[in-house]
């Protein structure tokens, strides 16, 4: 005959319920830290590839700023906005003089923010990667701000 403890059951399931509480504040901890969302991949600027920062919508431009550098793209500057899975063949043909050379492979659950502009005769290039969720609040502050659109290449839903 088997006999129960009734002691037992409770420190297992105290120690299951202590597990829990501790995968809850390691996961918790590990969503609120302050790492910023863009990511520069690939562009014609002075700026290390994978360098971590954040973009600003500002009145008359946009700013990215990552703690090897930073870029400042006037709104009047713009050509082309697009956010998209991998970088446009139309991005890809046109004559641009790559400092960090795109290497863009098509990600279900990230994305590419393509900015194209002007700048003393030439056309450079900024391209960030940044995941759905953290790009959505911009895109409708950038086109208001601008008065230019964002190509999206599909619904930014659809990869939530």
């Amino acid at each position: 005959m088997i006999k129960r403890h009734p002691e037992k059951p409770i420190s297992i399931a105290s120690s299951l319920l202590v597990l829990i509480s501790l995968a809850g504040f390691a996961y918790a901890k590990r969503q609120t830290t302050d790492v910023p969302p863009f990511q520069y991949v690939a562009g014609t600027e002075d700026l290390a590839q994978g360098c971590s920062g954040k973009l600003e919508v500002l009145k008359d431009g946009l700013a990215f700023a990552c703690p090897v550098g930073s870029v400042n793209v006037p709104f009047a500057a713009i050509t082309l906005m697009q956010y998209r899975p991998d970088l446009s063949k139309q991005v890809l043909r046109m004559n641009i003089a790559w400092k960090v050379q795109p290497q863009i492979k098509r990600l279900r659950n990230s994305q590419y923010f393509a900015v194209l502009y002007t700048a003393q005769g030439a056309v450079h290039a900024l391209v960030l990667k940044v995941e759905p969720m953290q790009m959505r609040p911009y895109l409708a502050e950038i086109e208001l701000k601008s008065g230019k659109s964002v190509q999206v290449y599909r619904s930014y839903e659809e990869l939530d």
